[in-house]
């Protein structure tokens, strides 16, 4: 797998989840044909779900035969099977782009694209996912989020915000502000971590949405101090089925009894849990500051470029992102994974 030292030399892949309708193709054409600062691969999937199998990677290495080059030194290809080979036979002409952005109809969990780039080593030494965005239609997406499923479980709408690094809010200029305000409001209880950014007509600043590498295990470090505090999410009477959860507090944990409860939590909620983030302080690890994301049961895991500095407050801090969470419960837990006074000298 690819470390964090060589990520600059792997190409980024963005991935974009939304609606039929909410602009996906209005925004590929805008890439594609009018804007000129960057070199981008438009990978478009044709069907719903993007096929994806390991065994097909070594069958043809060639370009892909459909690959229509635009006069702005873009390129759109269609994926019209599998995944994992069409980005095989782009591998001797990744150096060309800027960015690859993945169009993705209707897919409402990205999981296997991420899991298939991260664990395949012919996806990810080459590749790395820079971040997920969900393009979302200002004048409809409120409906979408209302829409009840038959058995109960989660709409795709809410899922697409759920698993977004960047929510491209697009179409502002067909709603009064009082209706942007409340669905800005509502898409942060769901997802306070992504960063919301407004559109009209497709026409995306491209520097806010690539390159940025948002999906990495220290993206945690960034995040504004506010976002962990109890107090932001009484405000909102929560009546959402998937929510986003921050918890902080301060001292050394214990590593086996955290690897026994994200063990535990993973075993018994991993559908639940769509995001997961964290910065930690382990007991015995000096001053090595460890950072983690997930996406589902699937956890990446390591030191942060940057150790603790002297004098520096050891504050973990914790993303939740899913399906029926119960903060009590979470921090609870997650305080029997701390290190008491006795323990220490032991």
């Amino acid at each position: 797998m690819a470390t964090e030292d060589n990520a600059a030399d792997l190409t980024p892949i963005t991935v974009i989840t939304g609606f039929l309708g909410a602009g996906k193709t209005t925004l590929v054409n805008y890439i594609l044909k009018e804007q000129n600062e960057w070199k981008i691969c438009v990978l478009e999937n044709e069907f719903g779900e993007v096929a994806i199998d390991d065994g097909l990677v070594a069958e043809s290495m060639d370009a892909p035969e459909d690959l229509i080059t635009m006069d702005n030194g873009c390129v759109c290809c269609s994926v019209r099977g599998d995944l994992v080979r069409t980005l095989g036979q782009l591998a001797s002409r990744r150096k060309d782009f800027d960015a690859i952005l993945l169009e993705t109809t209707g897919l409402a969990d990205p999981a296997p694209i991420v899991y298939t780039i991260q664990t395949n080593p012919k996806m990810s030494d080459s590749y790395r996912i820079d971040s997920i965005v969900c393009l979302a239609d200002c004048k409809h997406l409120g409906a979408h989020l209302d829409e009840k499923k038959p058995d109960g479980s989660v709409n795709e709408a809410l899922q697409q915000v759920a698993f977004a690094d960047k929510i491209l809010l697009n179409k502002i200029d067909l709603v009064t502000p009082e209706e942007k305000s409340q669905l800005e409001d509502r898409l942060r209880t769901i997802n306070k971590f992504a960063t919301v950014i407004e559109t009209e007509k497709s026409r995306a600043p491209l520097e806010k949405i690539l390159g940025l590498n948002s999906f990495n295990m220290e993206s945690i470090l960034s995040y504004d101090p506010g976002f962990f505090d109890e107090e932001s999410e009484k405000k909102i009477h929560n009546l959402e089925l998937v929510q986003s959860v921050g918890i902080k507090f301060e001292g050394n944990l214990n590593a086996q009894y955290f690897n026994m409860f994200m063990m535990d939590l993973l075993r018994e909620r991993a559908a639940d849990l769509y995001r997961t983030k964290g910065l930690l302080s382990f007991h015995g690890q000096g001053d090595t500051k460890f950072v983690f994301q997930g996406v589902h049961e699937q956890i990446n895991f390591g030191p942060a470029k940057n150790p603790w500095k002297e004098g520096e407050t050891r504050e973990n801090k914790f993303v939740f992102i899913g399906k029926n969470l119960d903060r009590k419960e979470l921090t609870d837990s997650l305080m029997e994974c701390v290190v008491k006074e006795d323990e220490k000298k032991a």
